[in-house]
């Protein structure tokens, strides 16, 4: 039901593309949709890239779609030394355009997602309320892929963060996904956490039957599949007439390579990634998660939705926020092989444990979703409005 104090909002949601099949234009897109549709905000998603390229998910009609055309994904064909000129000037193409469009709308709440517009958008004085919304941890929001860092780009790195941190005090409020995120920002004084939400809480639950432990994520050196497949090894040792499948994007020839490596290739399925992920969930008994960083791991919580005990590397951030250690799944010291493998083998022998940790995880994943977290958002966009008109 749309709320009538609502129906005025306007939002503005500032982000490079959606056309990309990722966690951060997933989340974008159905928040958009949620506030459109059900709380009646007229919502607008002010893209810099991708001109010509539907979004990747589906769009709401009601949510307005706008191209400032800005290119940033050019800089990937350049140089270190041409990307410098060509990105001080597209910054400040993006800026100029930005400030207009939102001068022209007004809106009542504009929302970074932490990219480009970071740099400036405080200083835009359109009357909106200002947001700042991080999908990943602190630890790594400049780190994507493996630690080749040197002594140079530490330096480079402890001034930017500097810098970052002066422009996040001029937000109206800076939003993590994470209490143990939040804890990391010392230097701010009002850091809110709100969770990703859950697309959807499935009606059924696997019966943890089936011999079969699942990983799912993109195919990249954050996800650890390459720790994971060494636990691997210790698990198909003791207990052959299990698999492990992992679903994912991206490039997985590494893997399959290092599987075969391993001589676990039989027993190890490295597959694409799925339209519908919970299906495979729903045929499977046990989750693991061997990241080495993490935002909020959706995968994780999507799991535990259908039922599944979860195994996960207590890495920064997110599974000390969604596990019970012990009582739904369990946490194990970040790059542990060992107590990895160790704990996927526990699971696979207790099946009492195995179907009460189950149980649990699934009425513990019921706080992810939608309805919940989309609650939360509105509550604080209450919260700073009213604050707007107090000054």
């Amino acid at each position: 039901m749309i709320e009538d104090n609502a129906m005025k909002r306007k939002i503005a949601y500032c982000t490079p593309s959606l056309y990309i099949p990722g966690g951060i234009e997933r989340v974008l897109t159905v928040k958009a949709n949620y506030l459109a549709d059900v709380m009646g905000y007229d919502v607008y998603m002010v893209l810099t890239d991708g001109k010509g390229k539907e979004p990747y998910y589906p769009l709401s009609p009601k949510v307005h779609l706008i191209q400032l055309n800005i290119n940033f994904d050019e800089l990937w064909r350049l140089s270190f030394v041409q990307k410098i000129p060509v990105y001080l000037k597209k910054q400040r193409v993006f800026k100029k355009k930005l400030k207009e469009f939102l001068f022209e709308i007004r809106p009542d709440i504009t929302v970074s997602v932490m990219r480009r517009e970071i740099n400036f958008i405080t200083s835009i004085k359109d009357g909106s309320v200002k947001l700042g919304e991080l999908q990943v941890n602190r630890l790594n929001y400049r780190n994507f892929e493996a630690n080749n860092t040197n002594f140079l780009t530490e330096i480079f790195s402890k001034f930017w963060m500097q810098n970052l941190v002066r422009k996040l005090k001029a937000l109206d409020r800076f939003i993590v996904l994470t209490h143990e995120d939040k804890d990391r920002w010392v230097e701010l004084n009002d850091v809110r956490v709100i969770p990703n939400l859950l697309f959807s809480y499935p009606d059924k639950q696997s019966d943890l039957s089936a011999k079969k432990v699942i990983a799912a994520g993109r195919y990249v050196y954050q996800k650890g599949f390459d720790l994971l497949l060494k636990a691997w090894v210790v698990v198909a040792a003791r207990h052959p007439d299990w698999t492990l499948c992992i679903y994912g994007g991206g490039e997985p020839d590494a893997y399959i390579q290092q599987a075969a490596e391993l001589n676990i290739k039989g027993c190890c399925h490295i597959e694409k990634a799925v339209q519908n992920i919970v299906d495979k969930h729903l045929e499977s008994s046990v989750f693991v998660l061997s990241s080495r960083f993490e935002g909020l791991p959706l995968a994780l919580i999507e799991a535990m939705a259908c039922g599944l005990p979860v195994v996960s590397f207590a890495c920064p951030c997110g599974p000390r926020d969604v596990i019970k250690d012990g009582v739904d799944g369990f946490l194990v010291e970040k790059d542990n092989v060992k107590k990895l493998a160790e704990k996927i083998c526990y699971l696979i022998e207790n099946e009492a444990v195995r179907k009460e940790m189950g149980r649990k995880a699934r009425v513990n994943a019921e706080r992810f979703k939608i309805e919940s977290v989309m609650k939360q958002w509105t509550a604080l966009f209450d919260e700073v409005l009213r604050e707007r008109e107090v000054l």
